[in-house]
């Protein structure tokens, strides 16, 4: 017997509490994205404008950073709302993958930059005696750029955790790696103007490899989750234990995690007794799966039922059957009527334990008697059964 329960439900029938958190996310980042929009806008043009014509490469490298802020804050647009979509047809599990997806796109948009930005200011220092000081004007834009970066931090930080959305805090630790650049921007400005004019260049190169460095992490966190990589081993240790602590689990195996945006997927066979009814077996996993849902972060559960850890016994599939086994215990015991009978078949270690309750008109006990001494010697030489058992009450099982 083998049997398994989902969580997910029929993309018709979108969950109404997850269908307002979506909303709220939904509404939350568009709203902050927005601001971080204008915010990056304005920051862009006149970092652009005053470290060209103020001559620092710095000031120059931190705009180019705030464009890549502009144009990631447009793809955030887009992916949360792609991410917010309910699943449908053509995606059954939902649509946060986008989120990731986007994620990785700007991780990866960041690195390149980055590793522009110190190529340039490398080549650039090979020319010390082209280096001219620079305008005390970018000075001032480099502080107004930093304590703009810092407070957009904050605020998109705060979004992030009441929403719970792993892009908008991408998104944030983006604009404070802005910060930090542009602190190195304002001490490789000031540092210029004292007189050590190679320390734009420096504050560049350095801004360059924090760009690097970050759009790296990003990338990398983000192919982790689209190659599947599990939830941490605390995590997975976690909804063991949830697992294990259901009324009617007797053990657990193949617990498989995968990360799913901010939620996680779970699948797990859990091990029942074998000789329940399927319904009681699934009610059982019903019971697991609520728990595992209820108690951790988890967006679906997948639960296998099991009535033996099927990694440690003997395969059943070589077995017969239902119908090609009754037909072959008639066959041995010689009684074409057995059929008629309610058997019951249990699978268990590569042989088959059956249960044979007898008719009203076959009550008699004398009957029951020999059939099953005649049952017990047919299973000291079968292929198949291991053992057959005669009832002669109905009573169901």
């Amino acid at each position: 017997m083998k049997n398994h329960t989902h969580a997910s439900r029929d993309f018709h029938e979108p969950d109404q509490g997850a269908e307002h958190v979506n909303a709220e996310r939904f509404a939350a980042a568009q709203q902050c994205t927005w601001v971080s929009v204008a915010v990056n806008l304005l920051l862009t043009v006149l970092q652009l404008v005053v470290g060209y014509f103020g001559r620092s490469q710095a000031l120059v490298a931190d705009g180019l950073h705030s464009l890549s802020d502009l144009l990631s804050d447009f793809l955030v647009l887009v992916a949360n709302q792609q991410g917010s979509r309910h699943a449908d047809a053509d995606h059954p599990y939902g649509h946060a993958r986008f989120e990731t997806a986007a994620t990785l796109l700007l991780g990866s948009a960041l690195a390149i930059l980055g590793v522009s930005l110190i190529v340039a200011a490398g080549m650039r220092l090979q020319h010390p005696q082209e280096l001219q000081q620079v305008h005390p004007a970018t000075l001032w834009v480099a502080l107004l750029t930093l304590l703009a970066k810092e407070g957009l931090f904050r605020y998109l930080m705060a979004v992030a955790k009441r929403v719970r959305s792993q892009l908008l805090a991408a998104n944030a630790w983006h604009s404070r790696s802005d910060a930090a650049s542009s602190l190195v921007v304002l001490a490789g400005i000031g540092g210029n103007l004292l007189g050590y004019t190679f320390l734009d260049l420096v504050a560049a190169a350095v801004v360059g490899m924090m760009i690097a460095r970050m759009g790296g992490k990003l990338a990398w966190e983000a192919l982790a989750e689209l190659t599947d990589t599990g939830l941490a081993a605390e995590e997975v240790e976690a909804i063991r234990r949830t697992l294990l602590g259901t009324s009617g689990v007797r053990g657990l195996h193949e617990l498989r995690t995968r990360k799913m945006a901010d939620n996680a997927l779970v699948d797990a066979h859990i091990l029942v007794n074998p000789k329940i009814s399927v319904s009681e077996g699934h009610y059982i996993a019903e019971s697991a799966r609520q728990a595992v849902l209820k108690q951790h972060h988890v967006m679906d559960v997948m639960v296998h039922i099991d009535p033996e850890d099927d990694t440690q016994t003997r395969s059943n599939a070589h077995l017969p059957d239902r119908d090609s086994l009754l037909a072959r215990l008639a066959e041995r015991l010689g009684d074409s009527s057995l059929a008629a009978n309610r058997v019951v078949l249990h699978y268990l270690d590569g042989k088959v334990d059956a249960e044979l309750y007898l008719m009203a008109d076959r009550q008699d006990a004398a009957y029951a008697d020999a059939l099953q001494a005649r049952c017990d010697e047919l299973v000291r030489d079968d292929e198949f059964f291991r053992a057959v058992q005669v009832h002669r009450s109905h009573a169901q099982n």
